[in-house]
């Protein structure tokens, strides 16, 4: 199965969106294709042995709408400025025109001349700024359906055929400013609707304006700029200082301070030198570097951060297929509404045939379905991009939604809620064994062993200048420790189980340093423990806050760790959380996920992205927290780059904070269309309530502004 992205250029609503994904998916060989309207994009889902890339393209091509493959922002933020213009124009054309037409057909009726002038002026504003609106109509009726453009053109038309009838005499009425009007509202609509969705999709573009476009890649004895896109996996590249890091690498030769804040939200500059990793976007501070790309320059950390907002802004939430639902019926709906509405009025009510015809029109207009269609779309692409912008990356739109309704969230500990760095802190000896010979021990022990705190009992020895010594017959036990012989005697360290039953004296000695939250490593000699060393990892700043405001909200926290119930108890009680999870394993995570979900919690999982990558697959929505690292980018459907449990609480908000504007934006659309077709269908006219064909216009063209407006009003929100 292959996924591919494309831009689609001609839509006006959401039946426009509907209709092309019917299309998509009576495709052979599609499994799954979403339109964003918002967007103007598709993302579809086929097997690439039976369709082509091609064959959608002209699948799409064939109900009149312009395609592009892929979705390249500076692209779409050029069309969307072609599409400005234009409107631009249109408007300042249709306006020029319907100005004097309405003074004229409104206010000066003995003007010379005054039919043929208004037919003048109304023409070019219904066959030429109006052109567009006849194009979609017959591309939707082609295909047997109907559109935003179907209710427009058939509006406009019948004002325009009727005020024909005036012109040759064969009615005594005119509405030439009705159809031009209309047109210019819905024109004046599409255009700061157009201006809106660009400013909605704007934080994509900034994060491309933080990623490289060149790179200086080494060729020979030559220094050569490249596009970033042409630097392959293994080419040396030169950052100067100042300049921005075009690929991840590692570094070959120089040494510099990186300001790696784009992916990590750090703001002190980290020392880079011979070996060390860098990412693209970083900022080269101070010295030159010199690197080795560790993969093509289109597929950095950067580029794939991107990326996944890219897919995430174009993707679909399931509370978005109500609205497409609706709005596939929703044009056929209204026509055959607007039609009873005329027969009604003329034919059962006995009214001029003028006034049944612009009851019928007022239906026709106010009901366009534009709001319904960017009511979800424009609410989840400023969200998304929110989150990009404060190192969320949110991976699709059904998590973004998901968020609200977790009610219970587990916290991996090491690296999630701690800072990852464990320290040696305690060093106790018994019997003859003095600290630095157990140290000695341990040490040689732990360089043969995998386990993950094995690295800073190595650093303890190197601080303290301990030399390890060769170990023979070295066996790893799994789930209690290791051995191995040193100078012909056979050493053993791991956990309790490994020495039990373990004297009363070292048993105190172990639960005063567990009470504390660390980690204790037992040490012995045939079976005869010699000495415990403790190890901790400090707890990161802002856990504790970070757990006292899910509280806040309802949610339920635990903890879970491979740490036995003491050092779990500690460190839970530290940081505020009551439910804990000791003595598990990796790959036993999922299974406590899954059992709490049997108890009816909807659950988010929130872990490294390391080891936890079944966990935060089988919980409702998987949290990832990672640096941006490549496992994170894989893991969870939610990426933390900045690694602060904060973001956890900031994930939350955002995503009711999304929702919530989403709900308006719905509520609005529907309550504007169940109120305004009765008004504009006459329903109170015989109280005195009725709505022109310019008002309904004017009301569409607002409704529509106002859902994308709102949805911009998300980034004032206390996220």
């Amino acid at each position: 199965m292959k996924r591919e992205d494309f831009t689609i250029n001609g839509m006006h609503c959401a039946s426009c969106a509907a209709l092309i994904r019917s299309k998509l998916l009576s495709l052979p060989g599609v499994k799954n294709a979403n339109v964003n309207f918002a967007a103007a994009r598709a993302q579809v889902e086929y097997d690439n042995t039976i369709l082509t890339q091609s064959e959608i393209v002209n699948a799409i091509t064939s109900l009149g709408y312009s395609v592009s493959v892929g979705f390249d922002p500076q692209r779409e933020k050029l069309e969307r400025q072609k599409e400005i213009s234009s409107l631009r124009k249109k408007l300042i054309i249709s306006l020029l025109l319907t100005i004097p037409t309405i003074i004229i057909g409104m206010f000066l009726m003995d003007f010379p001349n005054r039919m043929l002038i208004l037919f003048l002026l109304a023409t070019p504003v219904q066959f030429f700024v109006g052109w567009q609106f006849y194009l979609g109509a017959f591309s939707a009726l082609r295909n047997r359906s109907a559109t935003m453009d179907t209710l427009i053109a058939i509006g406009t038309s019948a004002a325009y055929v009727y005020s024909l009838g005036a012109v040759f005499g064969l009615a005594t009425e005119q509405y030439f400013e009705v159809s031009t009007t209309l047109i210019t509202l819905v024109v004046a609509g599409k255009y700061l609707e157009a201006i809106a969705k660009g400013r909605a999709s704007e934080a994509i573009r900034k994060m491309l304006a933080l990623s490289p476009k060149f790179a200086h890649v080494k060729k020979g004895s030559k220094e050569v700029k490249v596009p970033i896109e042409n630097v392959k996996k293994n080419d040396i590249v030169i950052i100067k200082p100042g300049e921005r890091i075009p690929v991840d690498g590692i570094v070959l030769s120089g040494h510099s301070t990186v300001d790696e804040s784009i992916i990590t939200g750090e703001p002190i500059p980290v020392e880079k030198a011979p070996k060390s990793r860098v990412v693209a976007g970083s900022i080269n501070r101070h010295g030159i570097l010199v690197i080795r790309a560790l993969c093509d320059g289109k597929d950095s950390t950067i580029a794939r951060i991107i990326k996944l907002v890219e897919e995430a802004q174009g993707s679909h939430a399931p509370i978005q297929r109500f609205a497409d639902i609706v709005s596939s019926y929703f044009v056929p709906l209204i026509i055959f509404v607007a039609s009873t509405t005329f027969v009604y009025w003329f034919v059962v009510a006995n009214l001029p045939l003028s006034t049944a015809l612009m009851f019928a029109i007022s239906v026709l207009v106010i009901a366009c379905p534009c709001a319904l269609g960017l009511a979800t779309p424009t609410a989840l692409i400023v969200g998304i991009g929110i989150g990009a912008q404060r190192g969320i990356l949110i991976k699709n739109a059904e998590a973004l939604e998901s968020l609200h309704k977790v009610n219970a969230i587990v916290f991996d500990k090491t690296g999630t809620l701690t800072k990852g760095k464990p320290a040696v802190t305690d060093i106790v000896t018994f019997y003859r064994y003095d600290k630095r010979k157990l140290l000695t021990i341990l040490a040689s022990l732990e360089k043969y062993s995998e386990h993950p705190l094995a690295e800073c009992i190595l650093e303890e020895a190197k601080k303290n200048q301990i030399s390890t010594l060769t170990v023979q017959d070295f066996k790893s036990i799994p789930g209690y420790g290791i051995t191995g012989k040193i100078k012909g005697m056979q050493f053993y360290a791991g956990n309790q189980k490994l020495f039990n039953p373990i004297p009363a004296k070292i048993m105190r000695a172990t639960a005063t340093l567990e009470n504390e939250g660390k980690t204790v490593f037992f040490i012995g000699q045939k079976k005869k423990i010699i000495g415990l060393v403790a190890v901790s990892d400090e707890i990161k700043p802002t856990a504790a806050q970070a757990v006292a405001e899910l509280k806040k909200e309802k949610i339920e926290c635990w903890l879970i760790t491979g740490d036995n119930q003491r050092v779990a108890n500690a460190v839970a009680r530290k940081i505020g959380i009551q439910n804990f999870f000791a003595n598990v394993l990796p790959e036993k995570k999922a299974e406590y996920i899954k059992e709490l979900q049997k108890k009816g919690k909807f659950v988010a999982m929130v872990g490294d992205g390391i080891n936890d990558a079944p966990a935060l697959a089988a919980a409702d929505v998987g949290i990832a927290v990672g640096s941006g690292t490549d496992v994170a980018l894989e893991s969870g459907s939610i990426v933390l780059l900045r690694s602060d449990p904060m973001d956890v609480v900031h994930s939350f908000r955002l995503g009711k904070a999304t929702l919530n504007k989403i709900r308006q934006n719905m509520f609005w659309a529907f309550i504007y269309n169940v109120l305004g077709i009765p008004i504009a269908a006459g329903v109170f006219y015989s109280s005195g309530l009725a709505l022109s064909p310019i008002i309904a216009g004017a009301a569409m063209a607002l409704s529509s502004i106002s859902v994308v407006v709102n949805a911009i009003l998300l980034n004032f929100e206390r996220i």
